[in-house]
């Protein structure tokens, strides 16, 4: 799919132009609702202070001040992701260090928190505007069906740690809550295009209001992203393009808030064999929210979500779920502050099964209904215990119980420690219920398991996050989880074949994660970052494992350095490098990558800029088996962003 850069670009362009169609969103308190993102020269503005002041609304679904989350919890700003060059949301994600990001081809990455990345990377729930995005085939994210027009993202809350109690089954090892900007904050017409050695593309959105409460947004966008290549030096064959189009709508009276939005997308991914995988999908999404006479606020959301793959020569698939879900907000004799609220979601999944595997049922509606419940209780002026539970019900495994409990100790204003002991679950997936090989009977390599247990968490966490200095921010997380009954792949009898997926393996993982921010001068902020992980996962007695892989492939160290400079003139210089140690199953050599941006603001409505990634080698891998990876090459590519 590589072609000529020019034709590429005006054939964007065009494409961006002709599309019109839906996209949808909801942000609780964005705590830069007045500062639009199109405005560079107003979002440099913003003191360290001031972006410590952000509320986040992740931890306990509602917000509170990220000094105040009693979670591993790092937020990433509009900024923060306008400045580090990035095209895409998983690119986006490297910005948080407590997450473990690996590009594996052109279009696929494995992104997971502490630990369990790769194939088995399914302890991660992630929220685009409270819409769920995980595959039920899988329980992962399929990150080339996932994204949004970067421009118009609030902030990207990222919880290393389990969320099970709030957020249900899935949210084992964290979760990501992508959350963009109501429509009030993207007024009128934004454009941008890129060109470069590996990536091109181009955006158009146009933001307006219909009354003094009604405001809209429409955006359309496509990008085309070239192969990557293999060890030897070929063409790795895996070329794709996307293009997307959506909507938001925001209507705010009083009391009342309304939004609706919603997003179409297709696109095409090569393969080295048979036909192109083709990607399509849409959702629609709304979301009502009152503030009732006696200060409770109430909030109904409802969306729709379809979602298709077709693999040539592996399989099929489509998704339609549909899901409802009501909270509310109250305080209780002043001293508690509850949070309630339960949803229903089902998930119709159709299979177009092949001759080489299978799914049986090829048709199958996952089930799952909820109740959940959080009571913060104030203990005295710096002591406060939540204790909350999630009851949940699916298809597979029946009922499931997520409790939590965290106690927070304000120890001055700036300053918090915080513990917790939770519960979480991941509920079995497609794969490991009712995968078979070959596609058709007898299934002599692959066999279903109807028996397969939700994998359990009990995890232990201790954190300390405090503003020491008006210019210095820290947070430290020390974490312990213990885990059971996780997936492993053992043989059925004496023979090699066939296998069956179980339930056939337990440990634990150990580690800590530290971010720290300084402002050095009004004009340079440094920011670090460093993860450790450690794991000692099992298998019980009697498991006859095939792979012989304990858990993910994850690093055990990362360490990553930030550098960002406001210059005079408009000019701003940013700076990234990021350390990677080796992967152990399968092996994968560690690295060191430098990304640096520089752009140049003309006025007011036109910046221009330049940025470069993977600058200090040609090219390195980062994921998969030594023989058939990838490897991401050094790339380079200049950007023009107008707003009117």
């Amino acid at each position: 799919m590589r072609r000529d850069r020019p034709a590429i670009m005006w054939r964007t362009l065009y494409a961006c132009v002709s599309l019109g169609s839906i996209s949808l969103t909801t942000a609780v308190a964005p705590a830069f609702a007045n500062v639009a993102a199109d405005a560079p020269e107003q979002l440099k503005k913003l003191s360290l202070e001031e972006l410590l002041d952000v509320e986040v609304t992740s931890v306990s679904r509602r917000p509170e001040k990220l000094l105040q989350a009693a979670s591993a919890i790092q937020v990433i700003t509009a900024e923060d992701i306008r400045r580090s060059g990035a095209t895409s949301l998983p690119e986006a994600l490297r910005l948080a260090t407590n997450l473990q990001v690996a590009r594996i081809d052109s279009s696929q990455y494995a992104i997971a928190a502490r630990g369990f990345n790769g194939g088995s990377s399914n302890k991660l729930l992630v929220l685009i505007d409270g819409r769920v995005v995980y595959t039920t085939l899988t329980s992962t994210v399929l990150w080339e069906a996932q994204d949004v027009l970067l421009a118009d993202i609030d902030r990207i809350e990222v919880i290393s740690g389990p969320g099970g109690t709030l957020w249900g089954s899935n949210a084992v090892n964290g979760v990501i809550n992508i959350i963009t900007r109501d429509a009030s904050a993207t007024q009128g017409a934004y454009a941008t295009a890129i060109g470069g050695t590996a990536e091109s593309g181009a955006a158009l959105r146009y933001g307006g209001t219909l009354s003094e409460t009604t405001s809209y947004r429409v955006y359309a966008k496509r990008f085309e992203r070239d192969s990557t290549v293999k060890s030897n030096g070929d063409d790795a064959l895996d070329s794709w393009y996307r293009t997307q189009a959506g909507f938001r709508f925001d209507w705010r009276q009083q009391s009342d808030a309304l939004t609706v939005q919603g997003d179409v997308y297709e696109g095409s991914i090569d393969q080295a064999v048979n036909g192109d995988k083709v990607i399509s999908g849409g959702n629609l999404l709304a979301r009502w929210s009152k503030t009732l006479r006696n200060g409770s606020q109430l909030q109904i959301q409802t969306y729709y979500d379809r979602a298709r793959r077709d693999i040539p020569g592996t399989l099929g698939q489509t998704v339609d779920t549909y899901d409802i879900d009501v909270q509310q907000l109250f305080r209780w004799r002043d001293s508690h502050t509850v949070v309630w609220g339960g949803g229903y979601r089902e998930s119709r999944d159709t299979i177009a099964n092949t001759a080489l595997l299978a799914f049986v049922p090829p048709r199958f509606a996952l089930k799952l209904s909820n109740l959940f419940l959080s009571d913060s209780m104030r203990l005295s002026n710096r002591l406060k215990l939540t204790l909350g539970v999630k009851l949940e019900h699916n298809s597979y495994t029946a009922f499931e119980v997520q409790p939590d409990a965290r106690l927070t100790w304000r120890l001055s204003e700036d300053a918090l420690l915080w513990s917790s002991v939770s519960r979480a679950v991941r509920t079995p997936s497609r794969v490991d219920r009712d995968f078979v090989a070959p596609g058709t009977p007898p299934y002599t390599l692959l066999v279903a398991n109807p028996t397969f247990e939700s994998e359990t968490l009990i995890a232990y966490e201790l954190g300390y996050r405090a503003q020491p200095l008006v210019n210095t921010y820290l947070s430290i997380a020390a974490f312990y989880n213990d885990y059971d009954r996780l997936r492993t792949v053992d043989r059925v009898g004496a023979g090699a074949f066939p296998i069956i997926i179980t339930n056939n393996m337990e440990g634990s993982t150990y580690g800590v994660e530290v971010t720290a921010t300084q402002q050095i001068y009004d004009w340079w902020r440094v920011s670090i970052g460093y993860s450790q992980l450690t794991e000692q996962l099992r298998f019980k007695a009697g498991s006859t494992d095939v792979t012989t892989q304990r858990g993910g492939s994850d690093p055990a160290h990362q360490f990553s350095l930030r550098s960002n400079l406001y210059l005079p003139h408009n000019i701003d210089i940013d700076i990234a490098l990021r350390s990677v140690t080796a992967l152990p199953s399968p092996n994968v050599p560690g690295y060191i990558a430098v990304d640096a941006r520089f752009s140049y603001l003309l006025g007011k409505d036109l910046e221009l800029s330049i940025a470069g990634f993977n600058l200090l080698d040609e090219r390195h891998p980062e994921f998969g088996v030594s023989t058939t990876r990838s490897e991401i090459e050094r790339s380079v590519y200049g950007k023009v962003t107008w707003r009117y």
